[in-house]
């Protein structure tokens, strides 16, 4: 009994309808709703009992088809809501070398460490940190961050066993970085969390104050986490004034980048980023702004031998050879928390060969120019106000509404949401429920931003 094709040709055929589906998937990807709700059909098809006996290729083939039409849409130009990538046709061909080497990247002699290797290479010359950088390609920057704050826990603990550990960020962090913190065993309240200023950075004042009440108070700071690109606004925080404080105190420097490090690739924002080449590490997505398909995190570590002396805890089934399968230079387990690991680095390795760095800062470079041309219209309209400053590809607005802002503001968003017209999010500035488009997708033109401005005039006027 085996689990290949009992009709090998029968099999290709439906394969390549499948690729075609796929490919349509994406050549279409302006046409039709941004989002679509699942229906109460398709997930009563869905709710089955265990399968028993299996169903032919080109069964499967339809079901999958007919799931296709319900993913979150961020591959249309009009989806803003969070922060997602919109992929590329590229990383089809990748996953599909991928899913047929079926390659268990945490390990062993093969092709996947040696791509992964050059990969985190690429980056760390991006990012302008040393040659000798390490890193591995996770799941994304939740599981980066958690890797990046081990090394530097470990480190403290080494140098000043049983103390209290605590460390400092902006209020405007990702919340994975309470969660690195918890799954660490820090503990949540010990992460501080420093006020920001009116531009959403990081208060330095404020960070050493709350560093020198700690160490009056026994306890033992040993991290900062500066954040490039906050979820909320996309504000930056300031890097170098961080890598200052940081050296002068001895403290780790981490730099949560999900999407914002990519911001190095701009001409007219890498100014404000350069301070990446200073950091201990690094978190930030392929998966989003460098627009690979997901998933594809990745975190740097300036440090080799702290990284691996965190990590590197082989049994004996898992020994080292100088030859053979057991061979290979670089084990990713060495390094992080997985053994099991899939071949990620291949899809940020085809998409980086197929498209080069010139045109992913394009993209980049584009998107940022059409947050400003957003924020120019929001600027023009008499209803409409501009709740926070547009650092980089955020904008944050709302309208202007006599009664109930926040209900109402709220109620647009939903209803674009389900038009499937386009597809912002909201958030909470000063109180105020904001309209929030982010801008991250190579497909957005400055024309899909006027059909999203006219539609929210349009629905404010109709509550007013």
């Amino acid at each position: 009994m085996t689990l290949d094709p009992k009709d090998w040709p029968a099999f290709r055929k439906t394969a390549h309808a499948m690729l075609d589906a796929s490919l349509d998937k994406m050549e279409n990807a302006r046409e039709g709703r941004v989002w679509t709700p699942v229906p109460k059909s398709l997930k009563a098809e869905i709710n089955t009992p265990l399968p028993q006996g299996g169903i032919s290729p080109e069964q499967m083939q339809a079901e999958l088809e007919s799931i296709m039409p319900y993913n979150p849409g961020n591959i249309h130009p009009r989806f803003f809501g969070w922060v997602n990538g919109a992929g590329a046709p590229s990383n089809i061909l990748a996953e599909m070398a991928g899913a047929a080497m079926n390659a268990n990247c945490g390990g062993r002699n093969h092709v996947g460490p040696v791509i992964e290797q050059q990969v985190i290479r690429w980056a760390a010359q991006i990012m302008g940190m040393p040659s000798e950088t390490t890193g591995l390609i996770s799941s994304g920057t939740s599981m980066a961050t958690v890797t990046a704050l081990k090394v530097a826990r470990d480190k403290f603990q080494k140098d000043h066993p049983g103390a209290e550990l605590v460390g400092y960020t902006g209020a405007q962090t990702h919340s994975c970085v309470r969660r690195a913190f918890d799954l660490l065993g820090i503990g949540k309240e010990a992460l501080r969390e420093i006020p920001c200023d009116e531009n959403f950075e990081i208060r330095l004042d404020d960070l050493q104050a709350a560093i020198d009440k700690d160490r009056a108070e026994g306890k033992t700071p040993f991290a900062v986490i500066g954040t490039v690109g906050a979820v909320n606004v996309g504000a930056i925080d300031d890097l170098d004034g961080l890598a200052d404080l940081c050296e002068k105190e001895g403290l780790w420097f981490h730099v949560d980048g999900a999407f914002g490090a990519a911001a190095i690739l701009s001409e007219t924002v890498a100014h404000r980023v350069k301070g990446l080449a200073r950091v201990d590490s690094l978190a930030f997505d392929f998966h989003k702004w460098w627009q690979v398909n997901y998933e594809a995190g990745c975190v740097l570590i300036r440090d080799p031998y702290l990284h691996r002396l965190s990590f590197a805890n082989r049994p004996e089934y898992l020994r080292h050879d100088e030859d053979g399968l057991a061979g290979g230079d670089f084990w990713a387990v060495d390094y992080g928390p997985e053994l099991s690991r899939s071949f990620r680095a291949l899809k940020v390795w085809t998409h980086l060969k197929t498209h080069g760095i010139d045109a992913i800062a394009e993209v980049v470079e584009r998107n940022i120019s059409q947050a400003q041309y957003l924020k120019a219209r929001v600027e023009a309209e008499e209803k409409l106000e501009l709740l926070a400053p547009v650092a980089l590809n955020i904008v944050c607005f709302r309208y202007n509404f006599k009664y109930e802002p926040n209900e109402k503001n709220a109620r647009i968003v939903v209803d674009l949401q389900e038009s499937g017209l386009a597809a912002p999010s909201t958030t909470t500035i000063d109180h105020e429920t904001a309209i929030r488009v982010n801008l991250t997708n190579h497909r957005t033109r400055e024309s899909d931003l006027d059909m999203l401005v006219d539609a929210i005039l349009e629905m404010g006027k109709e509550l007013e």
